[in-house]
């Protein structure tokens, strides 16, 4: 059997400058605390658990990002890390597929409030269905038996996945430069 060809599957790390990006920012001291998911480089389209409008906090859930439209358009100071990570092109198709079928279910998904605020005092707390952003990156690596995604701690934050053995970091910039270094660099 021939092993299908690699893919590259992104990993977006981003401060926005929220207010709720600033607490969280206090609480965990890191200074990137959101992560999404993306299967292009353009960064066009990104998959995550936030804010379902870019102006109200404190209704969340499965949602599509974009530098184009809602919090990252409004923030436009939004700090990235893009990491990128070679992954089997089954189980890139595999991921593709999943996030495909969320985006089409997306009512029933919601966002792990109860999750994120235990998480702050190291408590951890998983309800169907329902994530924070970097929970949900989590749980898709390892579903897909990501190297190294096994080794995630219960209490993900988004800086963890720098630590992934297999992640190479191709970008650290605003959100709204990368567009410019993209078109001028050639990634796989």
């Amino acid at each position: 059997m021939e092993k299908s060809d690699t893919k590259q599957l992104y990993i977006v790390i981003s401060q926005t400058g929220t207010i709720l990006s600033r607490v969280l920012k206090l609480i965990t001291g890191a200074e990137y605390n959101h992560a999404s998911l993306c299967l292009t480089p353009d960064l066009d389209i990104m998959y995550s658990f936030g804010r379902k409008l870019s102006f109200f906090p404190f209704w969340g859930g499965f949602v599509t990002e974009s530098p184009y439209f809602g919090t990252f358009k409004r923030f436009r100071n939004t700090k990235i890390i893009l990491l990128s990570l070679a992954v089997d092109g089954d189980i890139y198709d595999k991921i593709d597929e999943l996030i495909h079928n969320m985006v089409l279910n997306r009512k029933k998904y919601g966002y792990n409030y109860l999750g994120l605020c235990l998480a702050a005092f190291k408590i951890v707390h998983k309800s169907h269905n329902r994530y924070y952003c970097s929970e949900f990156v989590r749980d898709i690596l390892q579903e897909n038996n990501i190297n190294g995604a096994d080794k995630l701690c219960e209490i993900v934050e988004p800086m963890h996945f720098i630590n992934l053995p297999d992640v190479t970091r191709i970008y650290c910039g605003k959100l709204r430069d990368y567009r410019n270094i993209e078109n001028s660099v050639t990634l796989r």
